[in-house]
This record gives structure tokens, C-alpha cells and sequence, in this order.
């Protein structure tokens, strides 16, 4: 995904969140971000570490750990 998408992709996210109508919807909306965010910053780190194949495996290790981390920081 590029940077551009990226942040269309987090600028829909904040959208959705202040059309939501009722608290719970604005929450579930707020914990796809935290996910979403977490992930994205996961995937960053990971990639920066190791090489050839252990590069992929670091790097999408990275994403489920941020994502599950950012879920958790936002009580979801």
C-alpha cells in the first residue's frame, strides 16, 4: 500500500467515526483504527529488521503483533 492510500485509508477511518450516531458505533469505529493504525506501525518496525525471506516473516509478525498490541491500548 502506498503512503497515499495509507492515509486516505485513516482519513476514511476518521470520517466513519464522526458520522457514527451512537458511542457504541464510534467505538467499534475507533478500535478498527487502533487496529488498523497498530498494524500499519508493526509492519513499519518489522520491515526495517532482518533479510530475504526473514525480512516478510519479521515484517508481517510485526503487523498481527502492533495491530493485537493497539487493540488491547484502546480497550477494545
Amino acid at each position: 500500500m502506498t503512503k497515499t492510500g495509507i492515509v486516505v485509508t485513516l482519513a476514511m477511518m476518521g470520517l466513519l467515526q464522526a458520522c457514527a450516531t451512537t458511542p457504541q458505533q464510534q467505538r467499534q469505529v475507533g478500535c478498527v483504527g487502533a487496529g488498523v493504525a497498530g498494524a500499519l506501525a508493526g509492519a513499519a518496525v518489522g520491515n526495517q529488521l532482518g533479510g530475504g525471506s526473514g525480512n516478510d516473516i519479521l515484517t508481517a509478525g510485526g503487523a498481527v503483533a502492533g495491530g493485537v498490541a493497539a487493540n488491547n491500548a484502546a480497550g477494545c
